[in-house]
């Protein structure tokens, strides 16, 4: 790369790991509320995947990060950043587990939680260490075990989410060139922090000295105003995106939203103009897996070949905290991996 051109992180490889385990709506039939019509005309999902007993977060961003390495071609990096809302621990840090799981040596490695649109945060703080000259390379995963903060008799919640992971590695190269991440948009509004939340567990629930009840170490979400939200704000996440882009709704081959729900996905299709074959999904086989979403659905879209070399690729998020963001890039050549067992 000329030392006189714009350093810009470039996407070199893609991956995403889903684990075995199974859940599908038939399953949920059995004991919750609800039906398999109900679950899929509200969410679109046919079924999500768990991972074993005893596993945890930290093992599925192993799995995912070694088939990023592997997509990318190379066995080392010089940082990884780790996007969960469900670390193996409050303290420390899950991602220098990984880093060392991998076999990475003793890089940079953190966390950063921002939910269902921490994988967007952690891609932007991959891009600055790049764009600053602090890494060259940079491995940025999102994983989630959600199986293990949802309640399982919770029929709000249950039926939508699932572990995964995926994962893509960035390098420094030039702004024009394929898979060169674009402009970068992120916003919060701690306002409506509690639209999605576990309220046990934190320092505020353990100095306050009461006793939490069951269901406050479980996930909590308000359905119905998170919709609202979470369509708007990606909305305007991702216009903001097209017009530092300089590029137009028409220019856009593949719109790629967070897997919360496929009524979110195509109303933010709907309000941006985008048509819905344009759409990326894989929410049918996998649920919501929060961070691991985004990364997951691109891994999954390009072994497919739903997303092919010059595609012009628009990202968006939305999480708690509230959190949200978007993202472009021009889809690079690269070999994509997913490693999973959908069963359609």
């Amino acid at each position: 790369m000329d030392k006189h051109r714009t350093r810009t992180a470039v996407l070199a490889g893609v991956a995403g790991y889903v684990p075995p385990g199974t859940v599908t709506n038939a399953e949920l039939e059995a004991r919750l509320d609800t039906t398999d019509e109900w679950i899929r005309s509200r969410t679109g999902i046919a079924e999500r995947h768990t991972v074993p007993p005893g596993t945890a977060t930290r093992e599925l961003a192993v799995e995912a990060g070694q088939l990023a390495l592997k997509s990318a071609g190379r066995d080392s990096v010089d940082s990884v950043v780790l996007a969960t809302a469900t670390p193996d621990r409050l303290c420390p840090a899950t991602a220098p587990e990984v880093a060392a799981a991998l076999g990475l040596g003793p890089v940079a490695a953190h966390d950063i939680s921002a939910v269902c649109a921490g994988f967007l945060y952690a891609l932007s703080a991959g891009v600055g260490a790049i764009a600053a000259g602090f890494a060259d390379h940079v491995l940025v995963i999102g994983a989630e075990t959600f199986s293990a903060i949802v309640d399982p008799e919770d029929r709000n919640t249950a039926v939508i989410f699932g572990d995964a992971a995926g994962a893509v590695v960035l390098r420094a190269g030039d702004p024009d060139e394929p898979g060169a991440i674009g402009p970068v948009r992120l916003g919060s509004d701690g306002q409506y922090s509690d639209l999605i939340q576990i309220p046990a567990g934190g320092a505020r629930q353990r100095s306050s000295g009461t006793v939490p009840e069951a269901a406050d170490h479980h996930l909590q979400m308000q359905g119905r105003k998170v919709y609202r939200h979470a369509k708007e704000r990606m909305t305007q996440a991702a216009l903001d995106v097209l017009e530092r882009s300089g590029w137009s709704v028409e220019d856009v081959d593949r719109l790629a939203t967070h897997q919360a729900n496929a009524r979110i996905s195509e109303a933010v299709a709907d309000e941006l103009g985008v048509p819905r074959d344009r759409v990326l999904s894989n929410i049918e086989h996998v649920g919501n897996t929060s961070a691991a979403s985004l990364p997951l659905l691109l891994a999954d879209s390009a072994t497919q070949g739903k997303l092919r070399p010059h595609d012009r690729v628009l990202l968006a998020a939305f999480g708690g905290g509230l959190a949200w963001g978007a993202a472009s890039l021009t889809w690079p050549d690269v070999t994509a991996f997913a490693a999973h067992t959908y069963r359609g």
